[in-house]
């Protein structure tokens, strides 16, 4: 049923799934909306704290020293933490720094570990129910409904089995990037 749905589905907006996930001005609002719920106290900065939080969420255990310095730099000296303009500087300079025009091996690394987030039962792909359990997790809205979960996997699933492999999820990552370059 979830592989029919997603043949519908896409057979409906197959020109516009492509300009979706390359737009660059949804991927701002789609920026906007990551910055909003990192930003916890709503205070309009996300701290170092605030991301550590989140990583951890998502089962990604970080050293809070490292993070922090690797953020820094990203943040005005008269503010505690990242304002919107300096989590966009960030995005746009990990999204070089990761995902440039050629994937190095340890790029592939990270998309891999990435993937591995998502992938929680270690099979190989992820599914609506695991995309659904990160999104809940992330305290995302669309984390409550399977059916907004199952539009996003078919947004990317490109061989139409109900579910996104590696393939298909390293490509998404490098189509809804926003090219700094």
């Amino acid at each position: 049923m979830e592989v029919a749905a997603c043949k519908r589905s896409l057979s409906r907006r197959a020109s516009s799934s492509s300009f979706r996930l390359r737009s660059p001005s949804l991927n701002s609002v789609r920026l906007r909306r990551v910055f909003d719920i990192f930003d916890k106290n709503h205070d309009g900065m996300i701290t170092v704290q605030e991301i550590h939080h989140a990583l951890a969420r998502l089962g990604l255990e970080t050293d809070l020293c490292h993070l922090e310095s690797t953020i820094e730099s990203f943040i005005n000296p008269a503010n505690i933490g990242l304002t919107y303009d300096g989590f966009v500087a960030l995005h746009q300079s990990l999204d070089q720094t990761f995902f440039g025009l050629d994937l190095e091996e340890e790029d592939e690394s990270d998309l891999t570990e990435a993937f591995k987030v998502f992938d929680e039962d270690g099979d190989g792909f992820i599914s609506a129910q695991e995309l659904q359990a990160v999104l809940w997790k992330l305290g995302l809205p669309e984390g409550k409904e399977i059916g907004r979960v199952e539009q996003m996997i078919c947004s990317v699933d490109q061989n139409h089995d109900g579910r996104v492999d590696f393939f298909e999820f390293k490509h998404m990552m490098q189509s809804v990037l926003v090219r700094t370059s």
